[in-house]
């Protein structure tokens, strides 16, 4: 058995706020959209995804590290991109709420956490050169 890819699949109540916020705010590129007479699907890419499991000890303490105490419930969404304080600046002007400035992690990455428009909690991270 081979997977071939990882879906998150996300339900909006807004839809055109959600599909704008990732698609036009975060830049991940349209791969496909569909409707029918029960609603619209659209499809997102990025060049990679990975599947991170955390027992509750990590995840606590991923949150103290990023955000100062625990504010994730059992899913967060993370997203690697070139500049974190950047980028959340950008996202906070399109409506998430940040929960955490990017800060420097033990694991040599600058890490933003913010909470978009549709409730789902975010990870910005930039990987930081080991120099």
């Amino acid at each position: 058995m081979s997977v071939r890819e990882l879906r998150l699949v996300v339900t909006a109540d807004d839809y055109e706020e959600a599909v704008a916020f990732y698609r036009d705010v975060l830049g991940l590129p349209e791969q496909a959209s569909y409707s029918s007479d029960d609603g619209r699907v659209t499809i997102l890419s990025v060049e990679r995804a990975t599947l991170e499991i955390a027992d509750p000890g990590q995840a606590e303490f991923i949150d103290a590290v990023e955000v100062g105490r625990r504010v994730a419930g059992k899913y967060r969404v993370a997203f690697e991109v070139d500049d974190s304080a950047a980028t959340t600046r950008r996202l906070a002007d399109a409506g998430a709420t940040v929960i955490a400035e990017p800060v420097r992690t033990p694991w040599n990455s600058l890490n933003a956490r913010l909470e978009t428009p549709g409730g789902i909690q975010l990870t910005l991270f930039t990987e930081l050169d080991l120099k």
